[in-house]
Formats: C-alpha cells, sequence, structure tokens
C-alpha cells in the first residue's frame, strides 16, 4: 500500500541539508491507524559511519528504521507523513520505486532469516533477480565478495552448497549480512542483529560493523547501550515516539542533553 505523503510544519527546525548527510529525515510522523507512533522526527545521518537508534521497547526505533526503506509500506494501517531524503531525493515521491530503493538500502533482522537455499544461492539470490550478473563467472564473484565483505568467506567456501540453514546463529545472521551488501547497497539498516547471539557471535557481528562502515552507511537498532557505544559514531535516543535527542556517542553516554537520556542510560526506565 501506497503512504499517504505530506509536509508538515512544526515547531521543531528541521536539518539542513549538507554534504555530509546521506540520509534526512524532516518532520515524520507515523501512524498506525488513528494512532501515532513517531512525531516530529527530524535527523540528519552522516554517509560511511554508524548511528544507533537506542530507547526503551515501544518507543519508536524500529519504526522509524523501517521507514528509511520503506518496510511499513507493508502495513496496510500505516502512514507515513513528512520527508525522508536520501542522497537529497524523497524516498516518498510517487515516482520512487520501492523495490530500487530497498536495492539501496539493505537491511539485516532480528532474527537470522536465511532463505531455504544454499549458501550460494543465498548469496546469489538479489543480484540475479537485478541482474547485476552478465554470467555465472561474474555472479560467482559476486558471491565470493560478498561473503568475504561478511567475514564468513573461510568459513563456507569449501561447502557453497550446503543450506545456509544449517549454519550456526552467528554464521546465518553474517550470510544475511553477506546477502545485504551481494546487490551492493549504500546503506545497510540492521535491527537489532545481535539480540538472537551468543557473545561470541556478537562480538564477530560487531567487528563487522566496524569493516563495514568504510563503504556503507549503517543505522542500527540495539537495546544494548553497550552495543551502542562500541559500534556507532552517533547516537539517537527515541522515548514514547520521539527523538529525544542524537549526536556524537561519546557525547551521548557521558554528557547527554536531555535528563531523559541520563535517565535511561542509568537505568532509571526501559
Amino acid at each position: 500500500m501506497m503512504n499517504n505523503l505530506s509536509t508538515k510544519m512544526t515547531t521543531t527546525k528541521a536539518p539542513t541539508m549538507t554534504t555530509e548527510t546521506k540520509i534526512t529525515a524532516r518532520d515524520v510522523q507515523v501512524y498506525y491507524g488513528e494512532k501515532q507512533a513517531l512525531r516530529d522526527v527530524n535527523i540528519e545521518i552522516r554517509p560511511r559511519s554508524v548511528t544507533a537508534f537506542i530507547g526503551p521497547s515501544g518507543c519508536g526505533k524500529s519504526t522509524f528504521l523501517r521507514c528509511i526503506n520503506r518496510m511499513n509500506d507493508t502495513i496496510a494501517s500505516c502512514r507515513v507523513e513528512g520527508n525522508i531524503l536520501i542522497d537529497a531525493e524523497n524516498i516518498y515521491d510517487s515516482k520512487v520505486d520501492p523495490v530500487q530503493l530497498r536495492e539501496k538500502v539493505g537491511m539485516v533482522f532480528q532474527k537470522p532469516n536465511p532463505f531455504p537455499k544454499s549458501i550460494y544461492e543465498n548469496v546469489a539470490y538479489g543480484p540475479r533477480i537485478h541482474g547485476l550478473a552478465k554470467n555465472k563467472a561474474e555472479l560467482d564473484e559476486i558471491v565470493s565478495i560478498a561473503l568475504q565483505k561478511a567475514g564468513l568467506w573461510n568459513e563456507v567456501k569449501d561447502r557453497l552448497d550446503a543450506a545456509g540453514t544449517g549454519l550456526s546463529g552467528g554464521q546465518q545472521q553474517r550470510l544475511c549480512i553477506a546477502r545485504a551488501v551481494a546487490v551492493s547497497p549504500e546503506v545497510i539498516l540492521m535491527d537489532e542483529p545481535c539480540s538472537a547471539l551468543d557473545p561470541i557471535a556478537t562480538a564477530k557481528v560487531e567487528e563487522l560493523i566496524h569493516e563495514l562502515r568504510e563503504n556503507y552507511t549503517i543505522v542500527i537498532v540495539t537495546h544494548s547501550m553497550q552495543q551502542a557505544a562500541r559500534v556507532s559514531q552517533r547516537t539517537a535516543m527515541f522515548h514514547l515516539g520521539e527523538l529525544v535527542e542524537e549526536n556524537d556517542t561519546d557525547k551521548m553516554f557521558t554528557n547527554p542533553d536531555d535528563q531523559r537520556t541520563q535517565d535511561y542510560i542509568m537505568g532509571r526506565f526501559g
């Protein structure tokens, strides 16, 4: 269902586009039926960096994340107002094809969700349907490079025909990351990518995030403030459907501007 898009004037000052901005949200409101889930979200997200969204359950951080690749389009009751721009283009413009948008903006979900196919076919699926390879040799190279970028190549290179669902949880999540990068996106969205993983697998995914940010803009939703502090350069705090504040991660965790952020970080609610 195509979302009804409109721009709404608010008292919140909208950010100004700069050359250092990859994603800009202006006065974003999200409704599920009559219930408003997000109010007046204004944020700039920088290129080739990691931005973490933190906040208690139900605060709107995952809802906003799904706005960035229009995943909310799949929910009939959902309505998005305001503007979200990637490289100064409004992604909710009627001329924008959501399928092509999601090629540019990949997503990794909370629970690893490999296709019931081989490791090779999991990674090759996107490039194949988008016509990114002219022949088998090119497709082989794309798969190999994507698995290397996901830090998984050395572990699976001798069993590419094995089922992706047969990998460990951490390997499955890295396979899903390989699947996302195989179509050469510019932005990677991660919704609690480590919540189902053990500490060792989590450490591998976090190390991978550090490496990926050299080439991709990454936005991660996490309940773990320790993880946000480890992997991100910028952090945004959401509470009750509002973006409370956004700043350099170091400042957010040592000297936040808003008392609600301080209270959340100190564990007074959440």
